[in-house]
């Protein structure tokens, strides 16, 4: 469950766990991150990560969206072309008076239909399962 404090509440906790984080990669992980200073420095980037996580990462949050779709495009595509892939190699050991199955143009081809599986997918998932409903 997330800590629903007040806002300096939360910014003073976030700031006290990014100081122990600082710290544990100082302590724990010193070969890869080193810092000096003592424990000014640590309470100094501590407070710096955190504001650089209220101000910073939104911004690039916004900046890395259209990586991060199409990302997430492609892994849906893999994923439904491994299931669209996986139904042809079935149907193919199925006897052909039962069934037939061909997927026509290529990679094209595998993209389209995977994608419409995946979306079809999508639509029967929500309409079964819609969020916010029981």
């Amino acid at each position: 469950m997330a800590h629903r404090g007040s806002l300096p509440l939360r910014i003073l906790l976030k700031t006290l766990l990014n100081i122990l984080v600082v710290w544990l990669m100082a302590t724990y992980l010193n070969q890869y991150f080193q810092l000096a200073g003592g424990p000014a420095a640590l309470v100094i980037v501590g407070i710096l990560l955190t504001l650089m996580n209220m101000f910073v990462r939104p911004v690039l949050e916004i900046l890395t969206l259209p990586f991060k779709l199409f990302a997430t495009i492609i892994a849906v595509i893999i994923v439904n072309g491994g299931f669209v892939q996986l139904t042809h190699m079935i149907t193919q050991k199925m006897d052909p008076s039962l069934v037939q199955l061909e997927i026509f143009g290529g990679l094209w081809g595998w993209i389209v239909v995977a994608t419409a599986f995946g979306f079809s997918n999508w639509i029967i998932k929500e309409v079964l399962h819609p969020k916010g409903g029981d």
